[in-house]
């Protein structure tokens, strides 16, 4: 038997935000068990993390394999880790297997503060082939090591964005398609696609504000910020940039326990 937890992470309340899966194992089960518990789960990350030493190690999944970085399953994982394992604990420190980030997270009232390396995106080339796949023609397009970002003039045009998914797949550069434009009522609003892992839409992508804080620093001169992921469940991240870190937090809510009912 393995305990499992599912946390609404940047959620005020249950049904919002992005759901994750989280598994606090003692010891690693093998990486084939670790992608079927994420292909059963069907969420768009499965967190499991082992305690060793002074930190906890971190492995995300989602249904179609492991991931480098995941912000929303992170907070829900310290989130399930401050209720009820590290109780006395305000700070958790986790260290990624994939790219060897190590990531911070700190209980500060009823919000929860991650800690995160900055991604600096760089220009990249508009094609016809994005602008088919969007539906739109966004104004600038930019590029991490791993995702591909479309700025858009208007917060209306990212609200309503009805993408091709199919023709997103097609798309040979970037393995998600982020969108992003700055709102009348929060600093920036954005969106996250990810078809390729079979995620058409991620409800409240927290790895995304790694590269969109740089860019919006810049464009709109403030070091904190407020964002609106507007999707249909929507969610809500307070972001602070800090030079080769930025900072991200948000609230989380519990919406189920239970036991994985397989071997260890």
């Amino acid at each position: 038997m393995l305990k499992y937890y599912v946390a609404d992470a940047f959620a005020d309340n249950i049904f919002e935000g992005n759901p994750a899966g989280v598994c606090i194992l003692e010891q690693w089960i093998s990486e084939e068990k670790m992608n079927k518990i994420a292909k059963e789960n069907n969420l768009s990350e499965t967190a499991f993390a082992v305690k060793e030493g002074d930190h906890y190690s971190l492995r995300w999944f989602t249904p179609d394999g492991e991931i480098d970085l995941c912000g929303h399953a992170t907070l829900a994982t310290a989130y399930i880790l401050f209720r009820f394992y590290e109780t006395d604990s305000n700070v958790i420190h986790f260290n990624t297997i994939m790219k060897n980030y190590h990531l911070i997270v700190t209980k500060k009232n009823d919000l929860y503060e991650m800690d995160f390396p900055t991604l600096i995106p760089e220009k990249y080339n508009l094609t016809e082939l994005m602008i088919e796949a969007l539906g739109a023609q966004p104004t600038e397009v930019l590029k991490t090591h791993r995702d591909l970002i479309f700025i858009f003039d208007s917060e209306d045009t990212v609200t309503t964005l009805k993408p091709d998914f199919a023709k997103l797949k097609e798309i040979p550069e970037g393995l998600s398609a982020f969108v992003t434009a700055k709102s009348d009522n929060y600093d920036f609003v954005a969106r996250a696609f990810w078809p390729k892992i079979n995620i058409n839409e991620d409800p409240v992508c927290g790895s995304m504000y790694c590269s969109l804080i740089p860019y919006w620093r810049e464009k709109i001169g403030l070091d904190k910020m407020v964002a609106r992921q507007v999707s249909e469940r929507g969610g809500t991240v307070y972001c602070e940039y800090n030079g080769d870190r930025v900072k991200l937090s948000g609230k989380v809510a519990l919406y189920s326990i239970g036991d994985i009912c397989v071997d260890e």
